[in-house]
């Protein structure tokens, strides 16, 4: 019955990620078979659990399988054997997959023991929180993982909590996600430019490449349609994302941190004109390409094939990727243009937003909080979940994580998506990261503000019909809005758009979003 119920919530996410899942492709990750190590059974009493009989736990992770992640798990579950007389199963739900898949996992009632989770999600942590979904763990924590308790700091836990529980255990490692472009420095350097710090100075560089050089400044896929509506909200005013419509689609904003019960959709406002009027603009001026609906290729791809000045992304991923773009394009040292950082608006990120959960579901979720407390307190098995095998998938070399001498990635790479698991305190730095990580995230500690919505669980069952009307919308109308490549006139396009969204619903989703919003108090 639980399923059914979860199902029933969870429809308008369905329908939304059905149509978002056009726009990308991929196969499905295989799933490998659970590693036992063929030790004898122990009757210890771990944490005053007991751990006699053995567990054999599923473990959900976004992303496909490395060529090599069977031999990491083995090695995880030889440790897991003799320490807590259990063994671990990843199963992989792949990147395309993951707005229709992951509600799934959850409203099918499939028996698995834990997964990642964020209110960011699919499908909300905070709503799978409110659907019991998810293992209550508030007593647990003192009884089978009182060092996972301790190592998180208390308003972590706080941050974690619905309607005073915890249903999640957060992640420990401090990253930035706000949304930008990433673009070439040596080309900057080449039209007498200092950097980018505002939309003006991103036009002036794209009108260079435009003008020298033989590819876009920006040369991605229809995803680029929800970088331009980032841009957007965040350029504009202190506009904030709203709950309602889903992140990942043209969502509602609020006017301010302060305002935060006031909720409207942008398309509505002249701001919203202005830009649609902008975006054809830069599209005319062949900023992307003109095939950018149908395009199979991202930004970040053509950037490495020399065939774009820049890509849109968010921070923690320009960060993680510099390795690789330089290692493809050696002479760019790619900058990044921060769309949020101008108004202040870059937002503190929470524990919560990568969590691990235990699903209600799982036959032994006391094993499943200590096997998550051993992956972020004990750095053995900290090392094997995050880097692989010592020697095999990597070295330590100065205090820098790197690649072993003759490491072929198509035959000797693994890993997991396992960034729930992560503390600060165990992070190797690597080759492969910007090394401006740190000192940017310090300025930004500084002056970063909390989500407003912190600890929210929008509830869309009473609106389920009109969210997947104004998905539609976004999909046949806002996407091309954001990439200037409607059939009409820019302002005649956002007529019809505003026109199509009141049709669609959008005033009920709103009046649904504040009512609910009426009584919350974030948790920050």
């Amino acid at each position: 019955m639980k399923g059914k119920k979860i199902a029933s919530s969870l429809i308008a996410v369905l329908m939304l990620g059905g149509l978002l899942s056009a726009c990308s492709s991929g196969n499905n990750a295989s799933n490998n078979e659970p590693a036992n190590s063929g030790a004898a059974e122990t009757s210890s009493n771990a944490g005053g659990v007991d751990t006699s009989k053995e567990a054999k736990l599923v473990y959900y992770l976004w992303g496909s399988e490395g060529v090599t992640n069977k031999d990491i798990i083995a090695e995880i579950n030889k440790k897991l054997k003799a320490d807590l007389n259990t063994t671990i199963e990843v199963k992989y739900i792949d990147w395309p997959d993951t707005a229709t898949k992951y509600p799934l996992l959850f409203a099918s009632g499939e028996k698995f023991d834990m997964s990642h989770a964020s209110p960011g999600a699919p499908v909300s942590y905070f709503t799978l929180a409110s659907e019991g979904a998810l293992v209550d763990i508030t007593e647990m924590l003192d009884k089978v993982a009182p060092t996972l308790k301790a190592e998180i700091p208390e308003s972590a836990w706080q941050n974690t909590k619905y309607k005073g529980k915890i249903y999640g255990v957060p992640s420990l490692y401090s990253e930035y996600t706000p949304a930008g472009y990433a673009y070439r420095s040596d080309l900057l350097e080449k039209y007498g430019m200092d950097k980018i710090d505002s939309i003006d100075d991103m036009v002036k560089y794209m009108d260079n490449v435009v003008a020298n050089e033989s590819f876009p400044p920006i040369n991605g896929k229809a995803e680029d349609a929800q970088n331009m509506y980032r841009m957007l909200v965040d350029t504009t005013d202190m506009w904030l994302n709203a709950p309602g419509i889903s992140s990942v689609e043209l969502n509602l904003v609020t006017k301010s941190p302060e305002d935060y019960k006031t909720v409207f959709h942008p398309a509505f406002t002249q701001e919203f004109e202005d830009w649609a009027v902008k975006m054809r603009e830069w599209a005319d001026k062949g900023y992307w390409a003109k095939d950018v609906l149908s395009a199979s290729l991202g930004g970040k791809e053509n950037f490495r094939a020399a065939n774009s000045a820049g890509y849109l992304t968010h921070a923690q991923d320009w960060i993680g990727q510099y390795g690789a773009d330089m290692k493809a394009q050696p002479e760019s040292d790619p900058y990044f243009f921060t769309f949020a950082e101008a108004n202040k608006k870059i937002k503190r990120k929470m524990g919560v937003d990568n969590s691990t959960v235990i699903s209600t579901n799982s036959a032994n979720p006391e094993r499943a909080l200590m096997v998550i407390e051993k992956f972020m307190t004990d750095e053995s098995y900290y090392n094997l979940i995050q880097y692989g095998i010592e020697g095999k998938h990597y070295v330590i070399e100065d205090g820098t994580l790197k690649k072993p001498e003759g490491f072929n990635e198509q035959t000797d790479g693994g890993g997991f998506s396992a960034w729930s698991l992560r503390n600060d305190k165990f992070v190797i730095p690597t080759e492969s990261e910007n090394p401006v990580r740190n000192s940017l995230y310090a300025e930004w500690d500084k002056v970063a503000i909390d989500d407003p919505y912190n600890g929210f669980s929008f509830d869309p069952s009473n609106v389920t019909t009109e969210i997947a009307a104004i998905s539609n919308v976004n999909s046949q109308l806002g996407i091309q809005l954001m990439l200037g490549k409607t059939s009409k006139d820019p302002k005649e396009a956002v007529a019809d758009y505003r026109e199509q969204l009141k049709k669609a619903g959008v005033d009920k989703v709103i009046a649904e979003v504040e009512k609910q919003l009426a009584d919350f108090v974030p948790v920050n």
